[in-house]
């Protein structure tokens, strides 16, 4: 079984596909490498070969690269793995380099076989490295397909010469949004931004036509003819130099330097485009091994790929035969109600969507209207799409229409006797095998499942704000939550498109029981002294979407001043964040309550927009006159919050340090360059790590407490992955 194949046919034209064997999208392996040059050397030695075609037997193109291939690389090297990755990025490189030369004479760059790339679907990384070495790229009108390059979301850069030839192709502004943004385009906005040349209806007929009436001047790529200036300028040309400075800037701003990938792709550019195009590729190379040798590579690649996908295809599913969902209950139009009832109807699931009023069952569905009103005016959807989604959403009152619902998601107000009165009357309009799941954020589910006379079918769903962008679903078992359920809520959040973690039940779960640690941290910092200013950016060089005291702001500080309340009173003596509460219920008296209120720890304007930290804060905690180290303030943030991850886990709340790191990045914005929690820890060393507890713990107290999971690793010298990952379970 082979990767590529090759047929000649009697017009002279060598059609290369590409089908992996057993799998529904290619992506390239180090033999499908070794395959498909070898294919071009047969087409390029054969006389009767008069032009390539290089197209695949699949719905797509191809899906990228199989990660795996760039540790082999490193492992295969021995003692020395940065040379192991230079030597097998150059020779990706000089594959490609040879389709793109295709035998032309190397001074008179004449004599070549045109070759053109057929794509009749998705074509991304590799898959559209490939077909840029080309000298035509067909791509069939396929508005589903997505064309592009989308590394950097994984912690790398396009490194098989996609980086140099978009940039020369195109400039580097223009290049820059599919670079450093990953952006991916169906394939007419594709043509129309300059990544392909042609959609066609029939890309393998319209690239064999084209081969057959290709000249030597077509072969030429602008960047090996004589005079080829770079698009836009080059950075030491009059017009290039401002664009390389805010590119800089522009970089900088976006990743405050925390994303060593985009540092790297936009020094491969710079470099780049200062040298000849085949020292340009070595560059790429350079700085491509550079990333790939930095341990936050490694850790977005283990958790933003193969941990994600893991988890999205079942990988904690429990045994148990299918149960997507034909028909949802929604309880409660609210937004988040209304959110699910959205994503729900988007999937094709029929939706009832119950309110205690009518008006406020209407306004519930009318969000999915408006969502789908906006998505027209861009061109996502259609009228027909429309109409077609509304007629999956019932907004009734009446709860006798859940009768025939398998899965019903309750999102009332949060509060146990409002929660367990919905959960009555639902339950008594359905069906015995109906399952039932409370979206709730910090409600035990072991409690409400007592609303239940079958608390095995009752499980957690906890939903993020708002539904229809966030993409993480945690998903809570009940003391007594039974299989099939956990089976349930998996299979539906897999049709809604979205990745599950799944938890044990305890107070605040996993992700709030991190989050609420990194805002505390940063309000315990305010009562200090500690410069606001400060306490925010550090998280975000951090790599976080926002600082803690933003945070607060945005998700209403009335919430947090209620959240405090009901956990002091569960938890008696052993609530820990009395020197929070000081803060919070200063703010809340003050009527700051966030952004809704447009008043909080920042002050804002009538349309809501931040004019900078509130005043009156340093009135009442004044600064410190010597304001604490940079990395002091990062470490109190991270380590606030990786140690719950570490009790979670040795409380068996959470069962897959996978999930834990997924969950820890997409519910939250963990730092995504570190891999998530339990990868940071991994490369700063469990040793260290304990160390480092010690300290705090001295400095600021219990909180930082090393915990007993951590502190027998650093005495073993232990890795995370090493003792919990799913290699070590297997072994």
């Amino acid at each position: 079984m082979t990767d590529f194949t090759i047929a000649k046919d009697a017009e002279g034209i060598a059609t290369i596909t590409w089908d992996c064997p057993g799998k529904s999208m290619n992506v390239m392996t180090g033999e499908a490498l070794e395959e498909l040059s070898a294919c071009i050397d047969d087409a390029l030695a054969d006389e009767a070969v008069k032009g390539i075609v290089i197209t695949s037997a699949k719905a797509d193109f191809a899906g990228g690269m199989d990660l795996n291939v760039l540790a082999e690389m490193k492992e295969q090297a021995g003692d020395n793995p940065a040379q192991g990755l230079f030597d097998g990025i150059m020779q990706m490189h000089g594959l490609l380099r040879k389709i793109e030369l295709a035998g032309m004479d190397p001074k008179t760059k004449k004599g070549g076989k045109p070759v053109a790339a057929a794509l009749p679907g998705t074509a991304v990384g590799i898959g559209l490295e490939l077909p840029l070495s080309t000298h035509r790229v067909f791509a069939a009108d396929n508005p589903k397909a997505k064309i592009g390059l989308p590394e950097i979301m994984v912690g790398i850069f396009p490194g098989a010469g996609g980086t140099t030839r978009l940039v020369r192709k195109l400039g580097a502004m223009a290049a820059s949004p599919y670079l450093l943004e990953g952006k991916l385009l169906e394939p007419k906005k594709a043509k129309s931004a300059g990544l392909i040349d042609e959609v066609v209806d029939d890309p393998v007929a319209a690239a064999r036509d084209w081969v057959l009436n290709a000249t030597d001047a077509d072969l030429v790529k602008p960047w090996d003819a004589k005079g080829y200036k770079m698009p836009g300028g080059a950075p030491y040309n009059p017009a290039g130099f401002p664009t390389f400075v805010g590119a800089s800037a522009m970089v900088n701003g976006k990743t405050k330097g925390a994303f060593p990938a985009a540092k790297a792709l936009l020094s491969a550019v710079y470099e780049g485009a200062l040298v000849p195009f085949d020292t340009a590729l070595k560059i790429e190379a350079r700085w491509f091994t550079n990333v790939l040798m930095n341990p936050s590579s490694g850790a977005m690649i283990r958790s933003l790929f193969l941990n994600k996908e893991a988890l999205e295809k079942g990988a904690n599913r429990p045994e148990a035969p299918d149960q997507r969902v034909k028909k949802l209950g929604v309880l409660g139009a609210g937004m988040m109600g209304a959110g699910i009832a959205l994503v729900s109807a988007q999937a094709g699931i029929e939706v009832v969507l119950i309110d205690a009023k009518q008006e406020a069952a209407d306004k519930g569905k009318a969000y999915t209207e408006s969502y789908l009103d906006k998505g027209i005016k861009r061109g996502k959807v259609t009228e027909d799409k429309k109409q077609q989604m509304l007629g999956l959403i019932t907004p009734t009152t009446d709860y006798a229409l859940l009768d025939g619902c398998d899965l019903i998601i309750e999102a009332v107000f949060e509060d146990m006797g409002v929660k367990a009165e919905v959960t009555k009357k639902a339950l008594a309009a359905v069906g015995p095998d109906c399952i039932y799941a409370s979206n709730t954020s910090t409600l035990p589910i072991t409690e409400l499942a007592k609303a239940s006379d079958n608390p095995e079918q009752f499980i957690g769903i906890h939903f993020f704000s708002p539904v229809e962008k966030m993409l993480l679903v945690e998903i809570i078992k009940g003391a007594k939550t039974g299989d099939r359920a956990t089976a349930k809520a998996l299979d539906y959040v897999r049709q809604i498109r979205k990745t599950p973690i799944v938890v044990n039940d305890a107070r605040f779960f996993y992700c709030n029981r991190c989050i609420i640690p990194y805002i505390n941290e940063g309000m315990r910092m305010v009562k200090e002294g500690v410069a606001p200013a400060l306490i925010d950016n550090a998280a975000r060089m951090l790599g976080f979407p926002v600082g803690p005291l933003q945070l607060v702001d945005e998700t209403s500080i009335d919430l947090g001043a209620k959240i405090a309340r009901a956990t002091k009173s569960a938890m008696g003596d052993a609530y820990p964040d009395g020197e929070v509460d000081e803060i919070i219920f200063f703010m809340e008296g003050e009527g700051r309550l966030g952004r809704k209120s447009k008043a909080g720890f920042f002050d804002y304007d009538e349309n809501g927009k931040r004019q900078g930290y509130w005043a009156g804060l340093e009135a009442t905690y004044p600064r410190l006159d010597t304001q604490p180290d940079l990395i002091e303030v990062q470490h109190r943030l991270m380590f606030a919050q990786v140690l719950e991850a570490v009790r979670a886990l040795e409380e068996n709340v959470l069962m897959d340090i996978r999930e834990g790191d997924v969950g820890a990045i997409l519910a939250w914005g963990f730092a995504p360059w570190s891999g998530g929690p339990f990868s940071w820890l991994d490369i700063l060393g469990a040793e260290y790590a304990a160390e480092r507890c010690d300290q705090l713990q001295a400095a600021y107290g219990n909180r930082f407490a090393c915990p007993g999971l951590l502190r027998e690793m650093a005495d073993k010298g232990q890795s995370f992955y090493g003792r919990f990952g799913p290699q070590a379970k297997a072994a």
